[in-house]
């Protein structure tokens, strides 16, 4: 069983680096000073506005272009694309050695897990996070808790039929692209906790005081239809994907405007959708 718990998000713990590096942020912002002083003093000394209203024009739209890509790294929109964008590889043709894509059901190896709240057995990966709502307007969302699991597990290629082992278990780095449903929600005029989610709280030493708080809960069970992305290892009749030896990137995805994200994990993501649920939603209460 591997443990993801320790990582403080996803990205921190599979990605090498933000797609935005800081040496980018030390060239731009003396740069747009520089500018700004230049394009101040011919405003104030030649009267003429039209430095001015570029630089600013300018330092906009390249703001703009790095928030993007900012908000949608800590989403990891580049890894949803990347995954619908790359094609399905057939077992059969791939070389060893071949990053590649496999879709196809899954199936558990000798471990499987079990979901924290739902308790839904057989899983191959499961995850859980408590969320408390603070700061203004009770909108700022602060995790409290953070348990993520995966496992080794087969998947059987929908191609070729073949049946590969996918090494995401102890020590293997895991990219799980699976968005996690909302269970428990309270509100502030229903702070009021269930039974079951009091218990739930009180197994895990966590205070069932009543205040503001999110449970959302994901896995993957026995029997899904998932895409695993990594580097195929063939070895005789034995066939497995594992994280990739070497760094890999997504590449600029300028449709998106998206810059490169560098992975050094296995990913695991749903088929065919930018935002995949493993499983079905549940009602809040």
């Amino acid at each position: 069983m591997n443990d993801l718990s320790n990582a403080s998000s996803v990205q921190s713990h599979c990605y090498s680096c933000k797609p935005i590096p800081s040496q980018v942020l030390y060239v731009l912002v003396p740069l747009f000073f520089t500018g700004l002083a230049v394009s101040l003093f011919i405003l104030i000394v030649v009267h003429n506005a039209f430095f001015f209203v570029s630089l600013l024009s300018l330092s906009a739209l390249v703001a703009a272009f790095l928030i993007w890509n900012a908000v949608n790294w800590r989403r990891s929109r580049a890894l949803f694309y990347y995954l619908r964008s790359f094609p399905d590889s057939d077992l059969r043709l791939a070389r060893h050695g071949q990053f590649v894509k496999i879709t196809g059901i899954v199936s558990c190896g000798n471990v499987s897990l079990e979901s924290s709240y739902e308790k839904a057995t057989r899983c191959i990966y499961t995850s859980t996070l408590l969320y408390e709502y603070r700061g203004l307007g009770s909108n700022a969302e602060m995790p409290c808790f953070r348990w993520r699991f995966s496992t080794d597990f087969y998947i059987t290629d929908s191609k070729s039929g073949i049946r590969a082992m996918v090494k995401a278990g102890s020590g293997s780095r895991v990219i799980p692209l699976i968005i996690e449903s909302r269970l428990v929600a309270t509100t502030r005029k229903c702070r009021l906790l269930s039974s079951h989610f009091k218990k739930w709280l009180a197994d895990r030493n966590i205070s069932g005081q009543a205040r503001l708080l999110c449970l959302e809960e994901g896995y993957v069970k026995e029997g899904s239809s998932i895409a695993v992305m990594g580097m195929l290892h063939k070895d005789n009749d034995v066939v497995m994907i594992i994280q990739p030896q070497e760094l890999l990137s997504t590449g600029c995805l300028w449709r998106k405007l998206l810059l490169p994200v560098d992975i050094d994990g296995v990913i695991l993501g749903v088929p065919e959708m930018v935002g995949p649920m493993a499983n079905p939603p549940s009602s809040m209460y």
